[in-house]
């Protein structure tokens, strides 16, 4: 059976305070929603400054969606590492591991918006280093020993549910990303299908002699809305789709990998393109049976109005779902 993820970023260009409230508690039911239906993990990720409220805060996201669910994962994919106090987070995501009996994992990337790093008066030129010590920090503090950090003595409890330390996969498309990932002993999560990438992140980890694993994306991974009728939807919805995709790709730079990335400046080349894709429950099925390894669902993209989104969800849990299970 594929991999079913919910995806979440609260984006909404048009929000007020009083409607992205209540957009964040839809993505709290839909969640527990999820749960229910069981689907696997919500995943949620962050950016900061941006006018469109893209989530910055994916921790206390996920920390909600635990307190309203049971058995569905939270995938944080991806933090941007470099601006996070080590410490700090070692804690945070201890906590969230207890909360949640193990269901929190965390991609740790460093991003590339160079004004995400001004915004919290952090070196763009140090991301490199500062990942270093993020990482390699996470790993010694999660023992719950007392080690040396910064010239002092510190230690940080309490020690994570999860052993020996909860999920933690360095998230990029680089060569010191795989390098960083092998190093470390840590899973590498690529951003985009770079099956030469993977070759090398092997390549070094046997040189280093550790164990791990390259969670790969799809060469295609579509984010998926599902609808009775997909021309009615893309008439009436597709410029959600195609807002969140022309933000996404005004950050990105040529040497940038991404599995979602467009070049689309019309809802009709978007469509054409198929990073996002509104399918009927039928051609829903028919993905997962042709192989698709993961079924991501977007169903609050972009602004896209709450009882759209909700269509969208239950048709897929209800609908598509069993007939996976079957």
């Amino acid at each position: 059976m594929a991999f079913t993820v919910v995806r979440f970023n609260l984006v909404d260009p048009r929000a007020t305070p009083e409607s992205l409230s209540a957009r964040y508690r839809t993505a709290l039911e839909m969640s527990a929603y999820a749960d229910g239906h069981g689907v696997d993990t919500v995943q949620t990720e962050e950016h900061h400054g941006v006018g469109n409220n893209w989530l910055p805060s994916p921790f206390v996201f996920a920390g909600a969606v635990f307190g309203t669910t049971r058995r569905i994962a939270v995938t944080v994919s991806a933090i941007i590492g470099p601006l996070y106090d080590p410490l700090r987070l070692a804690e945070d995501i201890a906590v969230l591991d207890l909360v949640s009996a193990g269901r929190l994992a965390t991609v740790a990337g460093i991003g590339y918006r160079p004004e995400e790093y001004a915004q919290q008066g952090v070196e763009w030129t140090r991301r490199g280093r500062l990942q270093d010590e993020l990482l390699e920090t996470l790993l010694t503090a999660w023992t719950g020993e007392p080690f040396e950090y910064r010239g002092r003595t510190v230690r940080v409890t309490p020690r994570p549910y999860t052993d020996p330390h909860p999920l933690l996969l360095v998230g990029g498309s680089s060569r010191a990303a795989a390098r960083r990932a092998a190093r470390l002993g840590l899973p590498l999560f690529p951003s985009a299908y770079l099956p030469e990438l993977e070759a090398y992140y092997h390549q070094q980890r046997a040189e280093h002699g550790t164990e791990g694993f390259c969670m790969m994306p799809e060469a295609e991974t579509p984010l998926l809305h599902i609808a009775e009728d997909p021309d009615r939807a893309w008439a009436e919805y597709g410029e959600y789709f195609l807002h969140e995709a022309r933000t996404y790709s005004s950050w990105q730079s040529s040497d940038i990998h991404s599995a979602v990335r467009s070049a689309a400046a019309t809802v009709d080349a978007l469509r054409a393109e198929g990073i996002y894709r509104i399918v009927t429950p039928d051609e829903c099925v028919a993905l997962a049976d042709g192989g698709a390894g993961s079924l991501v669902l977007h169903p609050l993209c972009g602004g896209m109005p709450v009882d759209e989104g909700w269509r969208s969800l239950r048709l897929f849990a209800e609908d598509v779902l069993p007939r996976l299970k079957s």
